[in-house]
Parts: structure tokens; C-alpha cells; sequence
């Protein structure tokens, strides 16, 4: 009896804690082409979406179980944050996120924001003036009690490793949707993710037909590359502070550099993230790079000789001695709203930029070429 007892206890205990795997039994997975740390099991009157840990292998970091608003609660539910959909009222947290559930047809749907200032949405800026949407602050230490008044069905935010949690909100009995996709290894995967969003507000079928045309002109735009042959080689961002970070060869800006066709110094990389670097290893190692491309905010378009301002040691680049540099101004365009769900339209910009041979009538979207 003792021992019967003993194998009891010990599978009730494995049972507890973090889980480890993806039910997928008496359900239809769903195809994902690209995406690795989702899963989707659609069964008889709910949706299992299980998300894998980026941080932890074999760990799950969250499962929400999506029930159709209209008929009953199902019972003997599988463990998960319920969610009834499509969502009517949500509260988000990032800009990338609100572009997207704009772009579907439900920013009416959207009653709370945080972190406001980086918003570059016009309807969102407008609907906060106007009382329709709250502020909620800063997006790390949120106004609670702004959330509850305007009571969203879910909270859309980004998880980071060894955040320590989501303090308040997770106390609030509010669903927090952890929005993981910027952890995926690819530009494509990332943008996979549109269909599980696309699930939260009725939009399954729209978010599936966009990830379709995203997919096909982003192989389309990588057919083109190759056949352009080998492009120029390339150095991305800048100095902040007295560090450069550079983008990982596995990262999303990384590969999508390959794919376009440029010569990258660290190509061989295995980090997904960015490097921090200081401005020596980068001048050493890709300081003779034929075109420099860069990311800042302004009210303004960058010159050369605001450039030079910020760091001197930027004349030593030989990119830019060529006149060969490109800004993207994130304040007077949509970069950050756009190019994690459109990895096609930012393709199509390096495309352009490291194949000068290329003839295009579609305009740069996001980069523009210095002026002196």
C-alpha cells in the first residue's frame, strides 16, 4: 500500500508546475509554415494555443484556450487562460500590436494603451484625445486601476527574460496575452503569428489570406535577390552611447540581409539578438562596408554632417566617405508598426539599397538616403 501510495504521489507532483508538452490528442493542429513557438489545436467548440518558452526548452510559457463568444461553455476545459472571442474590448501594449489590429479592422476594439509616446499611429492618437481610448502609462508599470476602469477581455503585451513577472496585472483576473513573436528566428515566423491574433478578433480568415501575400512576395522578392547576384556588402545601425549593437547573423534583420542578398560581416553569427560592440571591432570588421544603413529618431531627416556630429569616429567608415548611407527615420515612418508583420515591404528596401544595378518603380518605404 505504502508503495502504491508512493506512485501516487510522484505522478500527482509530475503533473504540477511548468508543462512540458503539447496536447494534440482528439484535435486538428493547425499547419504553421513557419512559426516555431506557437501551437494550434483547433477541437469540438474551443482552440488550444499553446506557446513554447523562448528562454526555457521544452517549457511552455503560456496556454490560452480560445471559446467562441456565442454558445455554451464547453465543459472539462483543458488548463489555460480562457478567452472568449472574437475580443471586443482590448487593452495592448505595444505599437506593433495596436498597427496590427488596426490594419484587421478592429482599432475600435482597442480601449487602452501604454508607453502612448511611441504610438506613431494616427487613430490611436486621435481616439486617446478624444477620450475613447485611456492612457494607461508606462507600459513596465501600468495604471492599474485606468485598466480595470475601461475592463479589457485581454491585455496584449511583450514578455522578456527574467522580467520577474507582470506585478499587478497578473492579479487583476484580466487574460494577459504574452505576444512572444519577436523571439522567433525568422522574419517570416515572426510574421506567422498575425494568424493567432488574427483568431483573438474574429479574423481568422483575413489574417491567413495577408500571411499569404506576405509570404509570397517575400519568396517573389527573394528570387529576385538571386538572380541579381551577390550584393553590396553592408553595416547596420549605429552607435548609442559608447556601444554599437549590431544585429546577430540569426537575427530577424540579420537573415533578412541574406535574403536580400547582401554581403554581411557577421553573416556567420549565431546570436538572434543584437551584439554589443564598441566602435573599434566594428570598424575592424566591417568598416569598409559599401553601404551603411541606419535606424534613429527625429523630427527630421539625418544629414552627413549631423551624423559626424554625433561621433566623429564615423568619418573613418567607408561608406561613409562614399556618400552611401541610409536613415530610416522611425518618427516620420511606420517602421516599427509595419515591418514585423510586412517583412516584405522592408525586403524590398534592402533589395533596392544593395543592388544599385536594380531598377524599381516602387519607392524606398522606410530608408532614405542621406542628404549633406
Amino acid at each position: 500500500m505504502r508503495l502504491v501510495l508512493l506512485g501516487f504521489i510522484i505522478v500527482l507532483l509530475s503533473s504540477c508546475g511548468n508543462r512540458t508538452g503539447f496536447s494534440q490528442e482528439d484535435g486538428d493542429t493547425l499547419h504553421l509554415k513557419y512559426a516555431t513557438l506557437l501551437s494550434i489545436i483547433k477541437h469540438d467548440g474551443y482552440t488550444e494555443v499553446d506557446i513554447r518558452n523562448p528562454w526555457k526548452d521544452g517549457m511552455l510559457l503560456h496556454t490560452y484556450i480560445l471559446v467562441p463568444r456565442q454558445g455554451e461553455m464547453p465543459k472539462h476545459l483543458p488548463h489555460g487562460s480562457i478567452i472568449r472571442t472574437p475580443i471586443e474590448r482590448a487593452a495592448v501594449f505595444t505599437t506593433v500590436h495596436c498597427s496590427l489590429i488596426h490594419a484587421m479592422g478592429h482599432g475600435g476594439n482597442i480601449v487602452g494603451v501604454a508607453d502612448l509616446k511611441y504610438i506613431k499611429i494616427p487613430f490611436i492618437q486621435e481616439q486617446v484625445r478624444k477620450g475613447k481610448i485611456a492612457d494607461c502609462g508606462n507600459g513596465m508599470s501600468p495604471m492599474v486601476e485606468k485598466i480595470m476602469d475601461v475592463k479589457p477581455e485581454i491585455i496584449m503585451l511583450s514578455p522578456f527574460e527574467n522580467s520577474g513577472g507582470y506585478g499587478k496585472l497578473e492579479e487583476i483576473d484580466i487574460p494577459l496575452v504574452e505576444c512572444a513573436e519577436y523571439m522567433e528566428n525568422s522574419p517570416l515566423a515572426r510574421a506567422e503569428w498575425m494568424r493567432f491574433y488574427g483568431m483573438l478578433f474574429g479574423e481568422e480568415e483575413q489574417a491567413d489570406s495577408l500571411f499569404e501575400v506576405v509570404d509570397k512576395n517575400y519568396q517573389q522578392l527573394k528570387v529576385q535577390a538571386k538572380e541579381a547576384g551577390e550584393g553590396r556588402s553592408v553595416l547596420i545601425d549605429k552607435m548609442v552611447g559608447t556601444v554599437w549593437y549590431v544585429p546577430g547573423g540569426r537575427s530577424t534583420l540579420g537573415q533578412m540581409i541574406q535574403d536580400a542578398g547582401g554581403r554581411y560581416a557577421w553573416k556567420d553569427d549565431e546570436h538572434s539578438g543584437s551584439l554589443s560592440l564598441p566602435f573599434e571591432t566594428v570598424l575592424e570588421k566591417a568598416g569598409d562596408a559599401e553601404v551603411w544603413l541606419y535606424r534613429y529618431s527625429s523630427d527630421h531627416q539625418h544629414s552627413y554632417h549631423e551624423l559626424l556630429s554625433e561621433y566623429r569616429g564615423y568619418q573613418q567608415l567607408q561608406a561613409f566617405a562614399d556618400r552611401n548611407v541610409y536613415g530610416c527615420n522611425v518618427e516620420q515612418s511606420q517602421f516599427y508598426e509595419e515591418a514585423p508583420f510586412r517583412p516584405d515591404w522592408l525586403l524590398s528596401d534592402f533589395i533596392q539599397i544593395l543592388h544599385s544595378s536594380m531598377t524599381s518603380t516602387i519607392p524606398l518605404r522606410y530608408y532614405r538616403k542621406l542628404n549633406e
